[in-house]
């Protein structure tokens, strides 16, 4: 009788280690993927506002149109890019190099550069970037915790068992992270 209980009580013990340990996993899946979507949100406020930025330039370096149309391409293939965080990071490196030449360009035109409209696109474009930094972190800080959980022992034989998988980073390119890495230059 009292090995009945013994062992009624292991059953539900481990009934509940399991529901808790699944719970677990559906959130940290749930907080990774809502962390996703806020990087998606930032990255389509930088798609919108790219083409302004190319208009602008236009207006003042219209022999510059290979410059321009690169900017356009990249900014439309990462809008299209859909699929893994590695895809979308390769697609967002490539328009970012794009958007930097077309900086390179703006520095040619002393009366673009002093322009208005081009400096606050400008500064609503590094805003933005910060927006996307801080949620590139936020996001890899959730992949971690995931991570974390799907291959943690016993959990992961839950994970394992429901399908949870580890997931990826949203990562910088080899040129961006060293770009990051330098110090700013500052100039009078």
């Amino acid at each position: 009788m009292i090995a009945t209980y013994i062992t009624l009580g292991i059953l539900v013990l481990l009934v509940f280690w399991l529901i808790a340990t699944y719970n677990g996993l559906v959130a940290a899946r749930a907080k990774k993927d809502e962390a996703w979507s806020d990087i998606s949100v930032q990255m389509k406020r930088r798609y919108n506002l790219i083409p302004n930025l190319v208009e602008t330039v236009k207006g003042y370096a219209t022999h510059e149109k290979d410059t321009l149309e690169r900017v356009i391409a990249a900014r439309n293939a990462a809008a299209a890019a859909t699929g893994s965080p590695a895809d979308q990071a390769a697609a967002e490196n490539v328009l970012m190099g794009a958007v930097r030449q077309l900086f390179a360009v703006a520095e040619a035109y002393p009366d673009l550069k002093a322009n208005a409209g081009f400096l606050d696109l400008q500064n609503q474009l590094s805003v933005l970037e910060d927006h996307i930094q801080k949620a590139r972190r936020f996001y890899n800080g959730n992949v971690r915790d995931l991570n974390m959980k799907v291959q943690s022992f016993p959990a992961n034989m839950v994970a394992g068992t429901f399908g949870f998988h580890e997931a990826e980073f949203f990562e910088l390119d080899e040129a961006e992270a060293a770009a990051v890495k330098q110090a700013p230059k500052v100039q009078f």
